[in-house]
């Protein structure tokens, strides 16, 4: 038998006290995944002889008073599109199947160097652009909380190694809602921070102007303990921001009282958000208030002309980055994902264009628009995660994800869970930011998780001790 692994904090504190090693800690990690992960699917390369190794290492220099921070000899996971030196980057494709990368990802270095032990790396969907119904070389992620409903995308292993207890911080991508909309179907916290906060550099790419990089962990703090690692600038990525990063986890208990959050009510009705979702965005509104936050209204720019541009320039970009590909080895691609990137090829350089004019008007509109606030609350999605025969596996889905319009503008949003639905599933709700401004949402929400406890539900495997 298995139990889930404890949060990152906790694992660090198990250090700390000496009441568990490094090794003793991923060799509970392995076990976890030997229960469970045949039923989830979340791993496509586990590493166990690297990750035993990494941590006999971490637990003698922790011996020896050379320990290099709280996540020294904590395990973790990548989304299968990030690089790892001679460790396959496949991004869940037959036309990556035998692609060893040469070199480590900036995300990588960043959690080598803090002395994480890496267990291996996640599913997704294909080229962050599938769906979870495409036959590949390697099975899709099942979601823990029912086998038969999605678990979202595209980082979809990574929402799923948490949520299983494999693991305590997965890193993902985020194009359009890639890191919180699986976070949001598997009750677990999904952070994208401010586009340019965390370097690209060694990750596949799927829109040069719209990807971020997050993480996936069980609660709030365990995503501020990331974020610290995690945040920097790095010249070799273009999009990389300059701008001072810090201890996000410092001020997390800080009190709320005072804070005003904007709630966009509007902007769910716009996108289909169920009355059952709506219900524990209201509920989650009294919970805020009564921590002493002033909750009102907003209004958002419009959700039609936010999609038109996202969804042009994902489309635009994903094709010139895949049309070779398409061209020499279409049969190579699952289904959905040759479908969703090949209609890139009747985006027009004028329809690009004005995609990225109008981005510029919506990030203005955007900026108005949270100014006097400092976070604004929306559904992460428009409900509980659907049956997998409802998914929506065509080439352009008839509802896009309600998290897109935040990668457009690039402002940090932040997923967690807030509540349970009638069929027993996660329910998420967002919190948005000032660009930069990651340690308010954290505060905020780990100011609602503490109050209501909705992160310390967990999909019962069958597995535990």
């Amino acid at each position: 038998m298995s139990r889930p692994v404890p949060t990152i904090a906790e694992q660090a504190r198990l250090i700390d006290s000496g009441e568990a090693s490094p090794v003793e800690l991923t060799e509970m990690a392995l076990k976890r995944i030997e229960a469970v992960d045949a039923t989830v699917n979340a791993f496509i390369t586990i590493l166990p002889e690297r990750a035993l190794e990494a941590a006999r290492q971490a637990e003698a220099a922790i011996a020896k008073g050379q320990k290099r921070g709280p996540l020294h000899g904590v395990p973790y996971a990548l989304k299968d599109i990030i690089d790892v030196a001679g460790v396959k980057t496949t991004a869940h494709s037959a036309l990556l199947a035998d692609n060893v990368a040469t070199s480590d990802a900036a995300i990588t270095e960043r959690l080598e160097a803090a002395g994480m032990i890496l267990l291996g790396k996640l599913s997704l969907h294909e080229f962050a652009r599938g769906a979870p119904t495409d036959v590949l070389p390697w099975p899709n992620a099942r979601n823990p909380w029912n086998v038969n409903h999605a678990c979202g995308g595209s980082s979809s292993g990574s929402g799923v190694a948490v949520a299983a207890g494999m693991v305590a911080l997965a890193i993902g991508t985020d194009t359009g809602g890639s890191v919180r909309f699986p976070a949001a179907c598997t009750g677990t916290v999904g952070l994208k921070p401010t586009y340019g906060r965390i370097s690209r550099r060694g990750i596949l790419p799927l829109s040069f102007s719209l990807d971020h990089a997050g993480s996936v962990t069980r609660n709030v703090e365990d995503c501020a303990l990331a974020l610290t690692t995690l945040a920097g600038h790095d010249p070799a990525d273009p999009g990389s921001a300059n701008v001072p990063a810090g201890d996000y986890l410092a001020g997390i208990e800080r009190p709320i009282a005072g804070l005003k959050i904007g709630v966009a009510r509007a902007y769910q009705d716009e996108s289909g958000v169920s009355d059952e979702q709506k219900a524990t965005i209201e509920s989650a509104v009294e919970v805020l208030r009564e921590l002493g936050a002033t909750v009102e209204s907003v209004t958002l720019p419009s959700r039609a002309l936010f999609d038109a541009a996202a969804w042009t320039i994902i489309l635009a970009e994903g094709f010139a980055i895949h049309q070779h590909d398409l061209r020499t080895r279409p049969q190579d691609y699952g289904r959905t994902a040759r479908e969703r990137v090949s209609i890139g090829a009747f985006v027009t350089g004028g329809d690009y264009v004005q995609a990225q004019r109008i981005r510029g008007r919506l990030i203005a509109e955007f900026d108005c628009a949270i100014t006097g606030f400092d976070a604004i609350l929306c559904a992460t999605a428009a409900g509980a995660p659907p049956p997998l025969d409802k998914v929506d596996d065509g080439p352009w889905r008839k509802l896009h994800p309600i998290t897109a319009p935040f990668n457009l503008t690039g402002h940090p949003a932040l997923a967690l869970p807030c509540g349970i639905s009638t069929k027993g599933l996660p329910l998420s709700m967002q919190l948005i930011g000032r660009a930069f401004n990651e340690a308010d949402l954290l505060c905020i929400g780990h100011a609602y998780e503490q109050a209501t406890g909705w992160w310390k539900r967990l999909p019962d495997l069958g597995v535990e001790a």
